[in-house]
C-alpha cells in the first residue's frame, strides 16, 4: 500500500499539471474551478500532496501534520484582500498576524503563539523571500497566482534549517494546464487603495509552459484620528513573476521563477504635523527586491529520485527614521541536493544544504554579518500497518557563527476507521539578528552592538485528534512549546559607555513556555459551509527575578472565529465572518497594561456572470480602531527610538472594498 500511495505522490510532486494530486492531467485543465469545488470530499482530500513534508506524501496519509488552505479558501481570501496574503493566513486556526511596525503596517505570522521570526515563508518550497523573511515581505505578496498554501506548525528546523524554528508556510503556486488560463482582478477600497492583479498561464510546446503573474497597488495616506501620525501608511508597489516548466519524456522536470518588486511606503507624521516633543518623524521606507529559484527532479527506476534546488534573493532597503537614515541590502542563497527513494513499507531521503544569509549596512556597519550554514538531512517514513505511520527527520547544521545545530522532528498517524490522531515532537534552533520584531520600529541607530548573544532553542509538541463523518469534521489539537534564549531588548544602564547607544540586544533569562488548545469545526450543508474556530494560548516568560512567570505580550488566551459561506461556482457567493480576539498583556504602554477584547466583522458578495465576477467585501462591521480607546502617540519618545505604542486592535477602521474579475481562457 505504501508502494501504491507512494508512487501516486511522487508523479504528483514530478509533473506540473498536477498541482492538486490529479492523476489526469487532461481531467485537471478540463475543469480546475470544479475540482477546488469538490476539494472536501474524502477522495479530494486523499489526493492532495503535500510538499512541505518532503517527501511529497498525500496529505491525509502523512504523519507530519500539514494544514491546508485550498484553491476554494484562496479565491474568497483574494477579492478580500487582492493586494497581500496577510488575511488569507490571518484567518486560520492558530495562525495570528502580528503588526510589528504601526508606521510602516508592517508584520510578521505567528504560528501557535511563536515569535513571527521563527516562521520560514517559502514559495514552492524555496526562500524567495529570504531565509529570514523581513516582516514587510507579507505585505507584498499577492495571492492571485496562488493554488493552495501548506502550513506546517511547531518546530520544523528538521526539514528547513534554523529559520523554521516556529514552522513552515510553503505557498504553492498555480501550474499551467493545456489550454491558455488567465485573469484579471481590478480592486478599489474606501480607504483610498487599488489593485491591479494579473495571472496568464500557457503551453508553449509539448514539454514547455509558462505562466507570469504581475500586481501594481497603492494606499493613500491616512490619518484617521487627525492627531497628525499616519493610521495607514501609504504605499506604491509593483511587482511581476514569471514562471518556467519544463519536462521530458523520461520524466525529468525543471521549475523555473524569477521575480521582482519595487515599492516606496510612507509613514510617520504626515505633512505639517508634529508630535508631542514639537518635531517631525517621517517614517519611510523605500524597497527592491530580485530573486530567482529554480527545482529540478530526475526520477531513476522508478523507486529513486533526485532533486536539486537553489534560489537567491536581493534586497535592498532605504530607511528613513526621523532625520535618520539606514540604507542596508539583504542576501540569501540556498543550493541544495537529495536522493529519495521508497520500498513496500518506507520512503526515504537523504540530502547536503548550503544556506547563506548576509546583510549588509552602509551607515551602521557594525551589525553586518554573513552567515555560513552547510547541512546534512534526512527523512524516513515507515507505514507500519494501514493505520499507523511514523515519520521521523533530522539535520545537523554548522552555522558559521553559532557552531553545530541538530534539529531533530518526530511524527506518528493513526487512523482508525474515521478517526485520525496524530503526534509530533521537534527541536531547532534560530540564529539571532538585530532584526527581532521592535527593530521594524526603531531602526539600528539606538541599538548597541551585538555581544555573547547564544542563538535561541525551542522544543515543541503536539497532539491532535479529528474525526471526519460524512461533511462533519473536527479536529481539537493539543500543543506545548519551550523557547530558550529569547533575545529581546535591554535598557543601557550607562549610554555613554556605548556611545549614547540606548538598547542592547540580550538572550532572556530563562525560558517562555506556551500551552494551547486548537478547537475546529467544518460542516457543509449542500452548498453552505460552516467553520467554527477557537484557540486558547497560555504563553509566559521567566520574569528577570525567576521567581515568577509574566504573560507574553501581544498573544491573546481566547480567541475565536465563526465563517459561513454560501457559494454556487459559477453563480453567486456570500459570506459572513466574525472573529474575537481576547485581552492580551502589553508592554511599554502607558495608557494600559491590558488590552480590551474586540470583534471583527464582515460581509462578502460576488456574483458570477460568464467569465466576469463582480465582488463587494465590508470589513470591519463595528468600526473598531485601537485609536478609539488610546492614542497610538507616546507622550515621548523611547528609549528605543519609537514613537508609538504596539498595535493590539485594528487601526483602520471600518472598510469597503469592491471591483471585478475577469478570467479568460478554459
Amino acid at each position: 500500500m505504501f508502494k501504491k500511495t507512494f508512487a501516486t505522490a511522487l508523479a504528483i510532486l514530478l509533473i506540473p499539471g498536477l498541482a492538486y494530486g490529479d492523476e489526469n492531467k487532461n481531467e485537471h485543465a478540463h475543469d480546475h474551478q470544479e475540482q477546488e469545488h469538490h476539494a472536501h470530499s474524502d477522495d479530494a482530500i486523499e489526493r492532495i500532496q503535500v510538499r512541505a513534508s518532503r517527501l511529497g506524501r498525500i496529505v491525509t496519509e502523512s504523519a507530519t501534520r500539514t494544514e491546508i488552505i485550498n484553491g476554494e479558501e484562496i479565491q474568497e481570501k483574494a477579492i478580500m484582500r487582492p493586494g497581500n496574503i496577510s488575511m488569507l493566513v490571518a484567518e486560520t486556526g492558530g495562525v495570528r498576524v502580528q503588526t510589528t511596525s504601526p508606521a510602516l503596517g508592517s508584520a510578521n505570522i505567528r504560528l501557535q503563539g511563536l515569535y513571527g521570526r521563527y516562521t520560514q515563508l517559502l514559495s514552492d518550497g524555496l526562500p524567495l523571500y529570504g531565509g529570514q523573511t523581513a516582516s514587510i515581505g507579507l505585505l507584498q505578496i499577492p495571492p492571485t497566482d496562488l493554488a493552495n498554501v501548506e502550513i506546517i506548525k511547531g518546530a520544523a528546523s528538521s526539514l528547513y534549517g534554523g529559520s523554521a524554528l516556529g514552522g513552515v508556510i510553503n505557498l504553492i503556486s498555480r501550474t499551467p494546464t493545456d489550454e491558455f488560463t488567465g485573469e484579471v482582478l481590478v480592486n478599489a477600497t474606501s480607504k483610498d487603495g487599488q489593485d491591479i492583479t494579473s495571472y496568464f498561464a500557457a503551453p508553449i510546446n509539448n514539454q514547455l509552459s509558462a505562466s507570469v503573474t504581475a500586481g501594481i497597488h497603492h494606499q493613500a495616506q491616512q490619518d484617521l484620528d487627525a492627531d497628525g501620525w499616519l493610521d495607514m501608511a501609504g504605499y506604491e508597489r509593483g511587482s511581476v513573476r514569471p514562471r518556467f516548466y519544463w519536462q521530458n519524456d523520461s520524466g525529468a522536470n525543471l521549475y523555473l521563477t524569477l521575480g521582482a518588486m519595487k515599492e516606496q511606503r510612507q509613514g510617520g507624521t504626515r505633512a505639517g504635523a508634529t508630535l508631542p516633543d514639537g518635531s517631525e518623524f517621517v517614517q519611510n521606507q523605500n524597497t527592491r527586491r530580485t530573486d530567482i529559484g529554480f527545482i529540478y527532479d530526475q526520477p531513476f527506476a522508478d523507486v529513486l529520485n533526485l532533486n536539486v534546488r537553489g534560489s537567491a534573493m536581493n534586497q535592498d532597503h532605504e530607511h528613513q527614521f526621523g532625520a535618520v537614515r539606514e540604507d542596508d541590502s539583504h542576501q540569501s542563497y540556498l543550493l541544495e541536493s537529495s536522493v529519495s527513494g521508497y520500498s513496500d513499507e518506507t520512503a526515504w531521503l537523504l540530502g547536503v544544504a548550503l544556506q547563506s544569509e548576509k546583510y549588509h549596512a552602509t551607515d551602521f556597519a557594525e551589525f553586518n554579518y554573513s552567515y555560513q550554514v552547510p547541512g546534512l538531512f534526512s527523512q524516513l517514513d515507515y507505514e507500519a500497518s494501514d493505520n499507523i505511520s511514523l515519520s521521523m527527520s533530522a539535520r545537523a547544521d554548522w552555522h558559521s557563527e553559532y557552531g553545530t545545530q541538530v534539529s531533530p522532528r518526530v511524527s506518528v498517524l493513526y487512523r482508525p476507521e474515521n478517526w485520525t490522531f496524530r503526534g509530533a515532537y521537534g527541536k531547532g534552533f534560530f540564529a539571532p539578528t538585530p532584526f527581532i520584531e521592535d527593530i521594524d520600529e526603531t531602526g539600528l541607530s539606538r541599538l548597541a552592538p551585538l555581544e555573547n548573544l547564544e542563538e535561541e532553542r525551542a522544543t515543541t509538541a503536539s497532539i491532535d485528534m479529528s474525526y471526519l463523518v460524512g461533511d462533519l469534521e473536527s479536529s481539537v489539537t493539543l500543543f506545548a512549546s519551550d523557547i530558550e534564549n529569547v533575545t529581546e531588548l535591554a535598557l543601557i544602564d550607562q549610554p555613554e559607555a556605548y556611545f549614547g547607544k540606548q538598547v542592547r540586544l540580550v538572550n532572556a533569562t530563562g525560558e517562555s513556555k506556551i500551552r494551547g488548545a486548537e478547537l475546529l469545526l467544518r460542516y457543509r450543508w449542500h452548498d453552505i459551509k460552516f467553520t467554527g474556530s477557537y484557540l486558547y494560548t497560555d504563553a509566559t516568560k521567566a520574569s528577570d527575578s525567576g521567581f515568577n512567570r509574566l504573560p507574553i505580550a501581544l498573544t491573546p488566551q481566547h480567541s475565536a472565529g465563526l465563517v459561513v459561506m454560501w457559494e454556487e461556482h459559477g453563480s453567486h457567493l456570500v459570506g459572513f465572518e466574525a472573529y474575537y480576539t481576547g485581552t492580551q498583556q502589553l508592554e511599554n504602554n502607558p495608557y494600559r497594561q491590558r488590552s480590551e477584547p474586540y470583534w471583527h466583522l464582515g460581509l462578502l458578495g460576488q456574483i458570477t456572470l460568464g467569465k466576469v465576477s463582480y465582488f463587494i467585501n465590508a470589513e470591519n462591521l463595528l468600526n473598531v480602531r485601537q485609536t478609539k480607546q488610546d492614542p497610538l502617540v507616546l507622550p515621548e519618545q523611547a528609549p528605543s527610538g519609537r514613537w508609538t505604542t504596539d498595535i493590539w486592535s485594528r487601526n483602520d477602521g471600518f472598510t469597503v472594498n469592491a471591483g471585478i474579475r475577469f478570467q479568460f481562457g478554459s
